[in-house]
Formats: structure tokens, C-alpha cells, sequence
């Protein structure tokens, strides 16, 4: 009796069947239009370019003249021609990695959703960067705007190989990542957002600079329903400070309206900003998060 062969998997970050569900999603901005059916974006500038870039899988709804025949008779799969719009949309991939991040599955998380919407970016035409903030005062790591389905093992080696650790807050790290990026699209911020550091500021000038802000804010299960009695002494894990408690389940009231209360903050700021939001809950699993969440809070299509 022969054995099974074990089926190579693309990547770690996820299986072979949640990558091809991926690759058939697409990020939902709110202000750009976009021809989607062709991979185009379409800007105030007027014009269009019909320079073949590149293929992806047809989803129902698509404009059926831009599917490639000759592969359909050979395959019978239909696939989608894509062509380059003069002004291509930018998916700006920004990573929380400091030290808080480094807490049960929270980053693994980060880098399975950081890799997800990359997906659906370089499948769709959309150019993809990705921006990994750790140290204060340090430059960002970055990987380098790309597109295409070529690029996505690269991306995936870059998310892969990123360790956690560090005293930078997010919102820190904007102005670094806004010298070093160009273009209009989207933003999407994947952090706990735990600091009192100002976010209003740095969502102006991700906003202003032409990019629709997508924020998610992951958060372990401990986080979200700490179980917690008795004396505590609490550790801030990027800076060391500590802060001793005496009957610590009389505060989870109060914790509980305060993380509401950041949650709607964070919600009101991207909406504010023609943005979304989105709590997300690293106990959950990955495909309840891609494949119900971000539907139903209308991320993709």
C-alpha cells in the first residue's frame, strides 16, 4: 500500500487552502474607485493605460471580456487579464513589533495578517510595502514596494523572519515611515495600540498624505478578558516601569470601560479619516478573522 505524499505548503504563515481564498479577496477602500474587474485604479488624471501586467483568479461579478480564453481551454479555469492604470494604488503595510507585541500569539498574528493583505494586493495590482517599527529613534525596517504574484514568497520571508522586541510605539514610527514611502492607497496599522502615546497626530499625516487609514488592533485573550484577583505588581514590558495593585479583580470594571473606551477612540479616529477598524482577538482563529470579520465589517470583497 503506498503513501500518501505530504503536500508542500507555500508558506508557514498559513495552509495551501487559506492562501487560495486569499487570492481570490480584495481590500475594500472607501474613497477610491476602482475598476476592479481590470486591476485598474482610476484617478482624477484621466487616461488609461492598456500595458498587460499580470493574471489573477476570476471572482464571480468580474467583467468575463478580460478573462484569458486560451488558458481557460487549457486549464478550464478562468483567469483574469490585468492592466496597469498610469496611477497605481499603494497597500502600506505597518507593523507594530516593540516588546508588547511579544505576548502570546499577538505578532504571529500581525505577520498572518500583514501577509494577507499583501496577498490581496499584489494579486490585484496594487504596489505593497511593508514597514516593521521596533526602536525608538530607529529607522524602520522595510520592504520595498513590489507587485505581482512573484513577490509574494519574498514577502512572506520578510514577515517570517521579523522577531518582536523593541520600545517603539506605532505612532512613532509615522513620520519615519512617511520619508521613506510615496504614493496614495491604503495604510493599514496591525498594533495592540498600547501606549499614551498621541495617535491623532500621526493619522493626519498618513491622511494627508493620501492614504486611507485601515487600523487593527490585536489584542490576546488575556488582554481581552483578563482573569485576574488578590496583589498584583503590573510590568510595562517596553519600559520596565512597574505599578504595584492591591485587590486586583475590584479594577477589572474599570479596565474593561477603559479598553472599550480606547477600542471606540481607535474606531472614531480611521472612520474620521475615511478609514476602518477592526479589534481583533489572537485566541480567534486566523480563518474566522479573514473570512467572517473582514467581511462582515465590509474590509474586502
Amino acid at each position: 500500500m503506498s503513501e500518501a505524499t505530504p503536500v508542500s505548503q507555500f508558506t508557514t504563515l498559513f495552509d495551501n487552502k487559506t492562501l487560495s481564498m486569499l487570492e481570490r479577496m480584495r481590500l475594500n477602500p472607501t474613497r477610491r474607485l476602482t475598476n476592479r474587474s481590470r486591476g485598474e485604479h482610476l484617478s482624477g488624471k484621466g487616461g488609461t493605460s492598456t500595458e498587460f501586467s499580470d493574471y489573477r483568479n476570476y471572482v464571480p461579478g468580474d467583467d468575463v471580456r478580460y478573462i484569458d480564453w486560451n488558458i481557460f481551454s487549457r486549464l478550464n479555469r478562468p483567469f483574469m487579464k490585468q492592466y496597469q492604470h498610469e496611477e497605481e494604488m499603494h497597500v502600506v503595510l505597518i507593523l507594530d513589533a516593540s516588546t508588547s507585541m511579544d505576548y502570546e500569539e499577538k505578532f504571529q498574528r500581525c505577520r498572518q495578517l500583514a501577509a494577507a493583505f499583501g496577498v490581496m494586493g499584489l494579486l490585484n495590482f496594487e504596489k505593497v510595502s511593508a514597514y516593521v517599527c521596533h526602536n525608538r529613534g530607529g529607522r524602520p525596517q522595510q520592504f520595498q514596494p513590489t507587485t505581482g504574484r512573484g513577490s509574494m514568497r519574498r514577502l512572506f520571508e520578510f514577515l517570517t523572519q521579523i522577531e518582536p522586541g523593541g520600545d517603539s510605539p506605532i505612532e512613532s514610527a509615522v513620520d519615519d515611515v512617511l520619508r521613506m514611502h510615496r504614493g496614495r492607497g491604503i495604510a493599514i496599522l496591525l498594533s495592540d495600540f498600547e501606549s499614551f502615546g498621541d495617535l491623532q497626530r500621526p493619522m493626519n499625516l498618513l491622511y494627508s498624505s493620501g492614504l486611507e487609514i485601515f487600523g487593527v488592533q490585536i489584542l490576546a485573550p488575556s488582554e481581552v478578558n483578563p482573569e485576574i484577583n488578590g496583589d498584583l505588581r503590573l510590568v510595562d514590558s517596553e519600559s520596565g516601569q512597574t505599578l504595584d495593585i492591591s485587590s486586583a479583580g475590584d479594577l477589572l470594571g474599570l479596565y474593561h470601560e477603559h479598553r472599550s473606551l480606547l477600542e471606540e477612540h481607535l474606531a472614531s479616529l480611521c472612520r474620521q479619516r475615511s478609514g476602518k477598524f477592526l479589534m481583533v482577538n489572537s485566541g480567534d482563529s486566523l480563518e474566522h478573522v479573514l473570512f467572517d470579520q473582514l467581511r462582515r465589517k465590509g474590509w474586502v470583497v
